[in-house]
């Protein structure tokens, strides 16, 4: 009688699987748990990443509002109060200077005006005409970052004053990969640098200011 025939015919008999049959299934359940966690992951990665793309589009969003508020409230002295300098003048506090500078081995945009937006960095708010200058500089070691910062300093306008780039100056922008400015004067000239101290630019502000 073959193995078969009594199994049928025997009530306590219960079927059972072999060794390799075991081996096939954990084979099996090992792959289907290995791509739910590679899925899971890929899911979680692409969530961070599309998180930090956000976080970067909101801080450049915040610092080009920073950047408007600031060129819409600009002081600029006007006739009869503004008069081309002479040679040996020092330059207009007033004035636009825009220029390229180097931070690392990288090249970026600098701009210094005179506006209205002065943001108070203590309690007590003061008011009045600031210089505002707007730099790159790179920071960090090892792993270095360029970073956009803004320089915020209120009524400025004495004979020994010079701006200088302080530690304290507050960060607008991180992980900057290009700020650049391009100048237009009345007849849709592009410049990357402006002096209205120019004669050359026959002491203008620019038409227009494109930020990049």
């Amino acid at each position: 009688m073959s193995r078969h025939g009594l199994c049928a015919r025997t009530s306590g008999c219960t079927a059972g699987f072999t060794l390799l049959e075991i081996l096939i299934a954990v084979f099996i359940f090992s792959v289907v748990i290995s791509l739910i966690f590679s899925t899971f992951n890929g899911v979680i990665s692409r969530t961070d990443a599309i998180k930090s793309g956000m976080d970067g589009y909101e801080m450049a969003r915040t610092c080009l509002d920073r950047i408007t508020a600031d060129v819409s409230a600009i002081y600029i002295e006007q006739k009869p109060l503004y008069h081309p300098p002479d040679f040996d003048d020092p330059p207009d506090p007033y004035g636009i200077f825009g220029k390229v500078t180097f931070a690392g081995n990288k090249s970026f945009s600098w701009l210094r005006f005179a506006s209205f937006e002065h943001l108070p960095m203590t309690r007590q708010p003061e008011k009045g005409i600031s210089e505002i200058v707007y730099y790159v500089k790179e920071e960090g070691y090892p792993e270095s970052e360029y970073v956009l910062k803004r320089s915020d300093v209120i009524h400025p306008y004495d004979e020994d004053y010079v701006f200088e780039e302080k530690d304290s100056d507050p960060v607008l922008c991180r992980d900057i990969e290009e700020f650049a400015l391009v100048f237009y004067d009345e007849e849709g000239n592009e410049r990357e640098t402006w002096d209205s101290d120019s004669d050359f630019l026959k002491y203008a502000t620019p038409h227009a200011l494109d930020i990049k």
